[in-house]
């Protein structure tokens, strides 16, 4: 007979993450916690069909900021997205999602310091021609 119940390390078995992952998991909210606490917590199949779609996810390359902005949201409203502003010169203002991979970010500060390098050098010829 199937197993419907698991301690934590039996989930973790079942499931192929650490106890530990699922912790975090369960810290940073993409995991419902366990029904009772210390020695007689227990998780069910939801716990487990959570995790693996959680990997799946990440199999995909979605970061787990972008796992948890789908994690118990209500399908009345739409998912919050935070974002960046950099005003860059005068009436120019570029916005980033703030929830993008650091590497990503990275590169994009670049290229917004860049144009706005450009900008200002284009400010400034403008002022000394009259513009």
């Amino acid at each position: 007979m199937d197993k419907t119940e698991w301690t934590l390390s039996e989930l973790a078995a079942e499931s192929g993450l650490t106890p530990r992952t699922i912790r975090y998991y369960i810290s940073r909210g993409l995991v419902d916690g366990p029904r009772g606490a210390g020695r007689g917590a227990s998780y069910d199949a939801r716990h487990l069909a959570r995790l693996r779609e959680i990997q799946q996810l990440q199999s995909e390359g979605r970061m787990l900021a972008e796992v948890a902005q789908g994690a118990g949201r209500s399908d009345e409203l739409p998912t919050p997205e935070a974002w960046w502003r950099y005003p860059v010169a005068e009436g120019v203002v570029i916005e980033v999602r703030a929830d993008l991979a650091p590497w990503r970010l990275k590169h994009i500060h670049r290229v917004i310091s860049e144009a706005a390098k450009a900008l200002k050098q284009e400010d400034k010829d403008d002022a000394e021609h009259g513009i």
